[in-house]
């Protein structure tokens, strides 16, 4: 269907939760010229949600909105990986309806097959616009796809993950523990309940996923990413970094780098003064290397209704024009499949616990520099936990990856001196 063909788009939104409403009432309200509210789905038809319904039209089953005669566009703000979610899609796609998604889920997790119903569906393009599922209301997919466009991308580094920034910053800066810095962002309503999705890294793999295909033609695939949450980050490592003059964040890493794609998301020291560094609380940040530009960086709120609302609301504009494009340029399946590469040389942060006894110290260094592993700086601290062993933190000169492993297999293996060791990259911007 072309949107050329109607005066007014049309719009069903599935999903009055925040987002949803926030949206619903933006529109009613007529935030974007010739636009109109016609449809809705959610589980409660009677529930308050802000906005007169009484002329849109309520559908109970979200798959009508795919082929009802009064929805232009589709709006999929349900969430979920599965289940309703994809299947509106998947359907709305099938009819030739473009769709606007926030669901970064779905996207990474069904990328190959929903690229192939976005790009050759009847063989024309279906529009599928997802500007707020990757950093809320900064407009980076726009970033790569108009901004960037005729730039060679280089990297993409950063902030993807609102709660782990919001529980790092309240580490560092009020001296919370994660535990209870994790409860206080439940209690903002920045962390989810269950915040496993968030706190092991996956939220913002699956954004990555996504970047590093609209900059890298890759194929999304975060099983073929190395991923790393924040769990094993304590007081202690916040302390550590600030003698460094360091913070730690995590950060989401795609690098291309002669003919291969590097992709990582591990918390990682980052030196005051740089720009990821200054991007705290529940904000989102994104450094981007090309050229012949060189260095862009965006922050902005990566989450929240009013934040996730403006960029659906974005992307209905911009379909409303007629500007809609496919989920990706071309499908999936003629992508370069993503792989595990190995990673860039870099200075590491590495946290031992050695134990308090003469010889070990001297133990520790022998076997990093048989490994190919030299120190920069030691910091070692008493013990608080009277367990005969002291914490003692190693930066090291930049290493690769492959010889860093190797040094932390051998101490982990000397029990009698060692206790523990995490390894965190320091990121170089």
């Amino acid at each position: 269907m072309s949107l050329d063909s109607v005066s007014s788009l049309r719009v069903g939104i599935a999903g009055l939760g925040t987002v949803g409403a926030t949206v619903a009432r933006h529109l009613l309200d007529g935030a974007v010229s010739n636009v109109v509210v016609t449809r809705v789905s959610a589980r409660d038809a009677s529930k308050d949600r802000g906005f007169d319904m009484q002329n849109i039209a309520f559908s109970a089953d979200p798959l009508k909105l795919a082929t009802a005669d009064d929805v232009d566009l589709v709006v999929e703000l349900m969430g979920g990986q599965d289940g309703a979610a994809l299947d509106l899609v998947r359907a709305a796609l099938k009819a030739g309806k473009p769709v606007v998604t926030a669901n970064k889920a779905l996207v990474a997790a069904h990328a190959n097959e929903l690229s192939q119903l976005s790009a050759n569906t009847g063989g024309a393009v279906v529009p599928l616009a997802y500007e707020a599922a990757v950093a809320g209301g900064i407009p980076v997919i726009k970033t790569l796809r108009q901004g960037l466009a005729g730039n060679q991308l280089q990297q993409i580094a950063g902030i993807l993950n609102g709660t782990c920034n919001y529980i790092l910053t309240r580490m560092d800066e009020a001296g919370l523990s994660f535990e209870a810095a994790l409860q206080e962002a439940q209690e903002k309503g920045f962390a989810e309940a269950d915040p496993e999705l968030d706190v092991s890294g996956v939220d913002a793999a699956q954004k990555l996923s996504i970047l590093s295909a609209l900059a890298f033609d890759l194929r999304p695939d975060v099983s073929a990413m190395a991923v790393e949450g924040v769990e094993r980050i304590t007081e202690q490592d916040i302390s550590f970094a600030r003698q460094f003059d360091c913070v730690i964040r995590l950060i989401g890493v795609s690098r291309q780098a002669d003919g291969k794609v590097y992709q990582k998301v591990t918390p990682m020291l980052v030196r005051k003064g740089g720009a990821l560094a200054e991007v705290s609380n529940e904000l989102n940040g994104l450094l981007f290397t090309s050229q012949p530009l060189g260095k862009l960086f965006l922050q902005g709120a990566g989450a929240g209704g009013g934040a996730t609302a403006s960029a659906v609301l974005a992307d209905i504009a911009d379909l409303a024009r007629g500007d809609g494009q496919a989920l990706f340029d071309r499908a999936t399946a003629d992508m370069t499949a993503s792989a595990s590469h190995q990673a860039p040389e870099s200075e590491y942060y590495l946290r031992v616990g050695l134990a308090d006894k003469p010889g070990s110290m001297a133990k520790a260094t022998q076997i990093l520099a048989e490994n190919g592993v030299s120190i920069e700086e030691v910091v070692q601290r008493a013990s608080n936990d009277g367990d005969g062993f002291l914490p003692v933190v190693f930066i090291t000169h930049e290493v690769d990856e492959s010889s860093l492993d190797n040094a932390l297999k051998a101490l982990q293996n000397e029990k009698n001196i060692c206790n523990g060791v995490l390894s965190l990259p320091i990121f170089a911007d």
